[in-house]
């Protein structure tokens, strides 16, 4: 009897650590960005907890190399089992197989088009969702309120036309003979969607076609919307493209050294400014052309699941309750007070105190109407459109011959995508 309970005893220790090493362990990648690396940090925190059959594990890398990282892993069979990617790589990574459709048996497209705000659909490709969001972002015109009071402007009457930004810009802007030592405004960052998604459709065309397979602005908008822009730097001179060196200069320029008055940049900015900037500051709706067209330029980042995520029933249940969880109601309200990026939820998006927040509120307005552009290659898109103002700021080329070149080659994106 004793020898049988013994037996009984140890084959139930021995279950007892069987369910213990089918703990499931989930691996996440992000790009590095210090407010979200922080609000991811503490929703997998949360989700561990209340989830003792699931690890999450993060890990972050450099953007410039994160796409680099995740095509080697995806190759050698290796990586995340959830992954983030910006909303314009869903294209490139689906043909590339680095993602797979989301589980609908775990995750309802039903509920996805109840819960989530419309732009979330720019990611459903051939009728299957790729990837959730935890928040979305538009763009704004943060402003530095203590260098509009030093030059005679009203800090609480930010520009709301081109032509009040480029007066403002002029009074902001300060020149030592040849060299500039604050600029009005500083270009980069997000100004390759400022001239194609917002200026272009503000003047008039819509960079691409209904279906996203025509380039409409190779034609005289989308050369005066690239000329209005160089012109800035060029004719008004009231910014300088890369007056800070590197990606992030604008916003260095911006937040730490203060020698940038006004620059144009995504919600997901906020924290990041409101964390660091030892000035009053401002943001408002993108300013308009006399003929008063509002536009914006609509992004999110989102969460997917990879080929490894499918090794295992039991990792993609774990994967896609994990999605679920980031993409929460709480954890929207989290990212919005970690991040400064606008939640995703229809139920949020539109809470009246969100809405009239002096920072939050311009955002949330441009949310309104802003386009969330469906890329077949973001990154390949993007660097056209930078080329294109790049020809005409440093090797003089006129804005209708660049804007051309760059129509030309974004139409053979987009026909080698179909092909």
């Amino acid at each position: 009897m004793q020898r049988i309970l013994r037996t009984a005893l140890v084959l139930g220790l021995l279950t007892g650590l069987s369910l213990s090493l089918a703990q499931v362990t989930l691996t996440y990648w992000q790009y590095d960005f210090g407010t979200r690396i922080d609000a991811m940090n503490q929703l997998i925190e949360q989700f561990n907890a209340e989830n003792p059959d699931v690890i999450v594990v993060q890990e972050t890398f450099p953007y410039d190399a994160y796409e680099q990282r995740v095509a080697a892993a995806t190759a050698a069979g290796q990586g995340p089992d959830v992954v983030q990617l910006f909303y314009g790589w869903v294209g490139s990574w689906q043909r590339a197989g680095y993602i797979e459709p989301l589980p609908q048996e775990h995750i309802d497209h039903a509920w996805i088009e109840e819960y989530f705000i419309p732009m979330v659909e720019s990611v459903k490709v051939g009728g299957e969702y790729y990837g959730l969001p935890t928040a979305v972002r538009s763009l704004a015109l943060f402003y530095n309120k203590d260098l509009f009071r030093a030059a005679g402007l009203d800090p609480d009457a930010p520009p709301q036309t081109w032509d009040e930004f480029v007066a403002a810009g002029k009074a902001l802007t300060v020149q030592r003979g040849p060299l500039f030592t604050q600029i009005g405004y500083g270009p980069g960052g997000q100004d390759h969607h400022l001239i194609r998604t917002v200026l272009m459709n503000q003047l008039g065309t819509p960079p691409y076609s209904a279906d996203n397979r025509e380039v409409l602005y190779g034609n005289e908008i989308g050369e005066q919307a690239l000329r209005i822009w160089t012109d800035w730097q060029l004719v008004d001179e009231i910014g300088v493209f890369e007056f800070i060196p590197g990606s992030g200069g604008y916003r260095d320029g911006f937040i730490n050294q203060e020698n940038i008055a006004m620059i144009v940049d995504g919600s997901f900015a906020i924290g990041q400014v409101r964390n660091n900037a030892q000035f009053d500051w401002g943001v408002t709706e993108l300013p308009t052309f006399d003929n008063g067209v509002q536009s914006n330029f609509g992004s999110f980042w989102m969460n997917a699941v990879t080929p490894r995520a499918y090794r295992d029933p039991a990792v993609l249940e774990a994967s896609a309750r994990f999605i679920t969880f980031v993409t929460s109601e709480e954890a929207m309200q989290l990212w919005l007070e970690v991040v400064g990026e606008l939640p995703a939820a229809r139920s949020l998006v539109g809470d009246p105190a969100l809405v009239s927040d002096p920072v939050n509120g311009p955002f949330i307005a441009g949310l309104a109407y802003a386009e969330a552009t469906q890329f077949v290659d973001e990154a390949a898109q993007r660097q056209v459109m930078i080329d294109a103002f790049n020809r005409v700021l440093l090797e003089g080329m006129d804005p209708a011959e660049s804007i051309m070149i760059a129509a030309q080659a974004d139409q053979a994106l987009l026909d080698d995508f179909d092909d």
